[in-house]
């Protein structure tokens, strides 16, 4: 039980590599643990849904090559996303900027979720009215219908 326990200990305790090679991971730590962190941020482009550093598609491991490339020639952080970016695009960022090109991307939530409620408070506001039985009054009687009705009750009276 306890080896047991021991081993699932350390399976739990393991770090996980994603998607990077080994013969991606380059030697001095310090660069290694940046191209990590800025793969963490850059998606891939077949994915979409994961990150270059969880991806095994062939693109993500170009752009994680791309990126280490990049850090050992001597770029800052900052400049090889905005190497990446330029490539491919704010769509390449797993959280791209708040900018004009994005609001939609950022806001479009927010107001598809606010037209759903204003819908919702419009739909029950309606139904709970017919059921109340509250309706816009019927517009007054002309002379016309006044005449054919007294004469609809008149002869029904005989």
């Amino acid at each position: 039980m306890k080896a047991l326990f021991l081993a699932l200990a350390l399976s739990l305790a393991a770090v996980s590599a994603g998607a990077v090679n080994p013969d991606e991971i380059l030697d001095d730590p310090v660069l290694e643990a940046r191209a990590r962190e800025i793969s963490k941020g850059l998606r891939c482009l077949v994915c979409q849904n994961q990150s270059i550093d969880d991806s095994d598609a062939d693109l993500a491991r170009d752009l994680r090559v791309l990126v280490r490339e990049r850090l050992v020639s001597g770029d800052s952080d900052g400049q090889v996303i905005d190497y990446v970016v330029s490539r491919y695009g704010d769509f390449v960022l797993l959280r791209p900027p708040f900018k004009a090109t994005t609001y939609a991307l950022w806001l479009g939530p927010a107001l598809i979720g606010g037209l759903g409620i204003l819908a919702m408070v419009a739909f029950y506001r309606r139904r709970t009215a017919a059921a109340a039985g509250v309706r816009a009054a019927p517009p007054p009687l002309t002379e016309d219908e006044k005449r054919r009705l007294e004469t609809l009750l008149d002869d029904r009276s005989r």
